[in-house]
């Protein structure tokens, strides 16, 4: 048992046989009664994110999480199959866990997963990827950066918002959070 003291964020707690990840914390001592700290959480199996404050010194229950380096190998059905980079163990992946990380995943790239007791929780990509648009519509002269923006299809799927003058065939790096445009990248 912890208590609220030992609360950080991506510390995961298990509160009534859910598992929840701290987002942001607060410890706050007010001039007036008690000290307490007051969390924003992520349920990491829904993804629904709640505010709860705990009472300074309570004690919670923190979940063990082992984070380790995977290489996407292939899709298989609506599973995923990852290899362990250190023990070379191949892992399937429900598309559930997987999420919208589906749409920036290309085949050999690294991405870090969460464990629980065997389980995966949930997997994080880098922070930007670089793909190569497969489709867009063709730009026309005069098209400029700060213009506007068309939609453009990367080649795992995904369509992003890109600026007019890219072209199909064009790699861009591409925010694997939001899934905004970040930039042209040149070979």
């Amino acid at each position: 048992m912890a208590t609220t003291a030992d609360i950080k964020n991506g510390v995961v707690l298990k509160i009534d046989g859910n598992l929840w990840s701290i987002i942001e914390f607060q410890h706050v001592k007010p001039g007036k009664g008690g000290a307490f700290v007051r969390t924003k959480m992520r349920n990491i199996t829904s993804g629904k994110v709640v505010d709860k404050t705990f009472n300074a010194g309570a004690k919670i229950e923190t979940a063990t999480v082992d984070r380790s380096d995977y290489q996407y190998l292939y899709q298989d059905g609506t599973d995923y199959v990852f290899m362990d980079m250190k023990t070379y163990d191949q892992i399937n992946v429900s598309e559930t866990v997987v999420g919208d990380a589906a749409k920036f995943m290309l085949e050999n790239q690294t991405a870090t997963i969460a464990m629980h007791e065997g389980s995966p929780l949930y997997i994080e990509l880098p922070a930007s990827v670089v793909l190569e648009i497969t489709y867009t519509e063709p730009g026309l002269q005069g098209d400029r950066s700060t213009g506007g923006t068309k939609p453009a299809t990367v080649e795992t799927g995904a369509e992003i918002q890109v600026p007019l003058f890219l072209e199909t065939g064009t790699k861009v790096k591409v925010d694997t959070r939001t899934g905004d445009y970040l930039g042209r990248v040149n070979d």
